[in-house]
């Protein structure tokens, strides 16, 4: 029985609904409060979420944004008339399921130039394969027996504000003490690994008494690899050496008359191309 203005209470409806009505809106304050800061805590996950959204967002952008030239859109690769100027490459790349395979593609895309020191130089040919034998000028004379030489890749650089034309070697070993041992016998061998040019083939050994300015090529040990960079004028010859003369290949790219690179610009080269092609395998 009830009286005229009290509720009747529905089924299911105990202690806690008395005591709700006894208490007014406090314990729907209660509540709401609860429910307020499970909402505050929520807000605070998805707000950190979006932050890294935006910030993934953010860097997909700049990357895609980066201007790279002969490309589509910048950044997402090469036009179709680059694409047809694609250097060419010598001998059969590795495995896929290798590793560690000296795949040029993966350093040296052909079409975005390698930058490094302030020194841009875009990728020529290529040669590569697992017989070292056939990166020495003379085979005759292998500074490379006994180390243990699994592999190499040779690629030919074009300076693209400077008239130098650079060639880097990169060989790889079962270990460092190897790489350590194959770095020092090239060291005491100066001119042993021959140099790529534009075309992928390899350019005549120098004349006896040939002018060495440049430097002789920078020998790197890194890791289990070695590299062996080097450059000279456009035309293949080092800086000094007579055009025409003995042992001089044909021009590749002609020198511009009164731009002829100094020994300090040869170095430069030299030393930015070792850096970019040492770099990758820093951690190996």
């Amino acid at each position: 029985m009830t009286t005229q203005g009290e509720r009747t209470p529905t089924p299911g409806e105990g202690q806690e609904g008395q005591a709700g009505q006894r208490t007014g809106g406090g314990a729907d304050i209660g509540a709401a409060g609860t429910g307020r800061r499970r909402g505050r805590r929520l807000t605070a996950r998805r707000a950190a979420g979006w932050i890294v959204m935006v910030g993934v967002v953010a860097a997909g952008g700049w990357i895609i944004t980066r201007p790279t030239p002969g490309d589509y859109i910048p950044g997402l690769g090469p036009s179709r008339n680059d694409t047809a100027k694609t250097p060419p490459v010598v001998g059969a790349p590795p495995p896929r399921t290798d590793p560690e395979g000296l795949n040029v593609d993966n350093f040296f895309p052909a079409q975005r130039p390698v930058e490094a020191a302030g020194y841009r130089a875009r990728r020529n040919g290529v040669r590569q394969g697992d017989n070292c034998a056939e990166v020495l000028q003379d085979r005759a004379q292998d500074p490379l027996k006994d180390t243990g030489c699994q592999a190499y890749l040779a690629v030919s650089f074009t300076g693209q504000d400077r008239p130098v034309i650079s060639s880097v070697t990169m060989l790889r070993f079962p270990d460092q003490a190897s790489a350590a041992k194959a770095a020092d016998a090239l060291r005491a061998k100066p001119g042993a690994v021959a140099f790529i040019l534009a075309d992928a083939t390899t350019a005549p050994a120098l004349p006896a008494g040939a002018a060495k300015q440049g430097g002789d090529p920078r020998v790197e040990a890194v890791g289990h690899y070695v590299t062996v960079t080097s450059s000279r004028t456009a035309d293949g010859r080092p800086a000094g050496a007579t055009a025409g003369g003995p042992g001089a290949p044909a021009a590749q790219n002609p020198t511009p008359a009164g731009s002829a690179p100094t020994e300090q610009m040869l170095d430069e080269a030299t030393r930015a191309l070792s850096y970019a092609a040492g770099s990758p395998f820093v951690w190996m």
